[in-house]
Formats: structure tokens, sequence, C-alpha cells
């Protein structure tokens, strides 16, 4: 077009963001509305065509400056899209056991949920070394070097497992600081925005509880989906932490609710709660933040699909966890690939692995081979090969482990089981925290390998 040609402005392109497309259309109309300032003859005043161009720069600027920001991970049909425009499979790995401590990630049995450690740990260390213990364990057990690792390994994502406490002002391993939680992600979402290691945040653990078992850190029974005071708390919190991330493009997503509903309970009495439940968390979010995708879990154990209904988001992905099936043929995968299919939507495993390293290689090809991306469970783990690095177990922590096994219903039972030298316990504790630490663990090279991760 001549017009166009005067301005130096190229033709509309279809694929162009919106915003140029506009920016355009804007230059182009306030070309035609002053297009007599450019005939031939008529008297020019160089002032004049200043303030028209200013004008124009003026319009456009603040246009071209958001196109050029850099973009969140969406979704677009079956497909998750990354900042490129191109199809991303995610492959990666969870920060299980940093934010939500898990009994069986310290070699306990019973005492298996971070409220039930963190008891454990009162009455050997008492309040003030237990907190201590606690904030040095969180800013040690994953570091920078953690998350170099994981991108130079060949990981394009992580999943970060959390519980909501660390929002609020509950006492949480010796803490009721409800930035705390801020804190924690802050920091870690700035080394992998570094490292170009995108993040989903992982609500594993959700007030009331979602899951009724200790990994929800709750009571032994799903009362979020039957409280709504609970809910409207899971809503608020993220919210809050929607408010606080809406612009970072490092994130990928918001995971809701892991594992919600154990099938230990009623799937008929506690299943029609999930989809709703979903729908008030997602409303709360999308009024300070339209730009992450929002990640939906199946019931039981992210398994079970039936009681999600046609996608009421545009940017909703749908998680399944896989474990210890005794097949990884197609065929154990299926039913999530229908519904992928019958719905045009993403699906991914959130949660796999703690297998064989033959076991981890053959699934991980099945789930790349049918277009679905993973998160391998877990990074970290004492006195493991089930996982991607391992470090040595402390000396004398055999002590801390029988303390955990032995019945302690009242105080006469806590003073019977409790070590006469508990110095040994604290001794052992801080040896973890020095053992865990990323220069003193050990990669499983096999475990790797069969992720096709680089060693």
């Amino acid at each position: 077009m001549v017009t166009m040609r005067l301005l130096k402005l190229k033709p509309i392109n279809k694929n162009k963001n919106l915003t140029q497309m506009y920016a355009t259309f804007v230059v182009y109309r306030l070309y035609l509305a002053h297009k007599t300032i450019y005939k031939p003859g008529n008297p020019i005043h160089m002032k004049k065509i200043n303030v028209f161009f200013a004008l124009i720069l003026l319009l456009i600027s603040p246009m071209a400056s958001r196109s050029q920001t850099a973009k969140f991970i969406t979704v677009k049909g079956k497909e998750i899209i990354g900042p490129d425009n191109k199809p991303f499979l995610m492959k990666g790995t969870n920060l299980g056991n940093w934010l939500v401590p898990e009994g069986y990630m310290f070699k306990f049995k019973s005492v298996n949920s971070p409220r039930l450690i963190n008891e454990a740990l009162l009455e050997l260390l008492g309040p003030e070394e237990t907190t201590k213990f606690w904030k040095q364990f969180q800013d040690t057990y994953i570091t920078a070097a953690d998350i170099h690792f994981l991108k130079a390994s060949g990981m394009n994502s992580i999943r970060i497992p959390f519980n909501y406490r660390l929002f609020t002002t509950e006492n949480y391993c010796g803490q009721n600081n409800p930035n705390r939680g801020f804190e924690l992600l802050d920091r870690v979402i700035g080394w992998c925005k570094k490292e170009k290691l995108y993040v989903i945040l992982d609500m594993h653990c959700a007030p009331g509880g979602q899951t009724g078992d200790n990994i929800d850190d709750g009571s032994g029974y799903p009362f979020l989906f039957k409280s709504k005071a609970m809910r409207v708390q899971t809503a608020s919190i993220w919210k809050r932490i929607a408010n606080h991330y809406k612009n970072e493009t490092t994130i990928m997503g918001y995971d809701l609710l892991n594992e919600p509903i154990a099938t230990y309970f009623s799937a008929d009495e506690f299943n029609p709660y999930l989809e709703p439940t979903y729908k008030e968390i997602a409303q709360a979010i999308r009024l300070v933040d339209k730009n992450h995708i929002l990640i939906l879990g199946g019931a039981q154990w992210d398994s079970n699909f039936k009681p999600f209904g046609p996608p009421f988001d545009k940017k909703l992905v749908y998680q399944f966890h896989k474990y210890w099936t005794k097949t990884t043929g197609k065929e154990v995968i299926q039913d999530y690939i229908d519904f992928r299919d019958k719905y045009n939507v993403p699906i991914y495993c959130g949660e796999t692995g703690e297998n064989k390293d033959e076991w981890c290689d053959a699934f991980r090809k099945t789930l790349e081979e049918n277009n679905i991306g993973w998160h391998y469970w877990p990074y970290k783990k004492m006195d493991n090969t089930a996982g991607i690095i391992t470090f040595d177990i402390p000396a004398g922590y055999d002590k801390l482990i029988d303390y955990t096994e032995e019945p302690r219903g009242d105080f006469a039972a806590i003073r019977k089981a409790a070590p006469q030298d508990r110095e040994q316990i604290k001794q052992a504790l801080y040896q973890f925290l020095h053992n865990c630490k990323f220069e003193n663990c050990r990669p499983n090279k096999g475990y790797i390998e069969a992720l096709g991760l680089r060693n």
C-alpha cells in the first residue's frame, strides 16, 4: 500500500502480536487523518510535523514495549506452547521434601507428615533448636547449585510442592511468618529465571486437607471439600500467590491441589466436590492473574479424570500421576489420552518414578511417544538410588529413627522413649544438613540416564 510505504510500515501480518497490529492500525488512521500535510504545495511547518510524529510515538511506544517483553507459556489445543510459540514438552523433576518434609524421605515410617516430624523433633530438641533446624533445612536443602545442576542435566522445568501454611500465620516448622513462602519461592524462582528453567507451583498441602493422608499435612480426612471456610481460605491463598507472581514468566502455572481425595474415602461422596472447588480457586486467581496456566489433578491420587467436564478456563492442563504400574505400555495412560482427545486439552504427568532404572526409562519413552510431558519424583533423597541425586545417612541417625518408632501416646511414653544422649540426635540432624548440601550429594547415573538426561 502506498500509504504504508510512506510511513515505512510493512503490511499487517496475520501472525503478528495483536498489540503490534493495533499499533500499525493507529499509525495508519492518524496518517489518514492528517494526510493533507503531505499534499504537494501545502504549507508545512516543521513544528506541526514534529507534534504529529511525537503523538504517534507516544501512542505506539507502550504497545511496542509490551510486544517485546518475555512471553508466558500457554496452551493451544492439545499442546503446551512455549515462549517461542512452539510446542513445549515438560521434562524435569519435583523438589519434594523441601517445603513439604515427608517421613519416608527421612527414613521414618509412622512419623510421616510435616506436623508429626516436627512434633518428634520438638520432643527431642525443644522449640528453639527445632525452629533453628527447620530454618537451616529450608535454606540448605535446595540452593542455586541444585538448580544449576538440574538445568545442566537437560531439564526445562521443575515442580515445587509447598505447604499452604508458609503463607499464613499458622505455625509451620517453628515459624508463623505469612511471607516465608514468598521469601523461599522468590529465591528459587530467581535462580530458575537465571538458568531459564520454568516452574510449576504445587499446593501439596491445602487448608483442611485435600487428600486425607500424610502428604497433605492434615488431620487424616479431606476436610477441605466439606468446609466452605477452608475452600475460601484456599482460594484466598492462591489469589495472593497469583497476584504476587502475575507478571513472572518463569512460572509456567499453578497446580491447584496435589492428589486430591485418597482412595481410602468414598469417591461417590467426595468426587462431585472436586471440579467445583477447582472452579472456585480458578475464579479467585483470574481476578488478578490471567497469564498463567492452571493445572488440575484428577481424583484418587491424581489418577481419575472422570469428575471433570468440559474445560471451564482457556488455559487448563490436566495432570495425572502414575507409580508402580504393572506395565509401561500405552494402555496405562489410555484413559488420559482419550480425555485429551475428547476435550482437545493438554495433559501431563506431574509425578512418576521411584522405580528401577529400566522402568523409568521405559515409562518416560511411553510418555514422550504420546506427547506427554513429565516431572519425575524425586530430585533428592537420602540413601536412595531411585531418584536423581542422593546423600549419606549421618552417623547416629538410627537413634532418631528408633525414637520415632516408639509409642509416644502420652508424656510418660515420651519420657520412656527419649534417648539419654539428646546431643547425639542433635549432631545427627545437623550432619543431615551438611550431607544434603548439593556439594555433598551424589548423582544416580543410571536414573539420570533413564530420563534421557546428562550426568
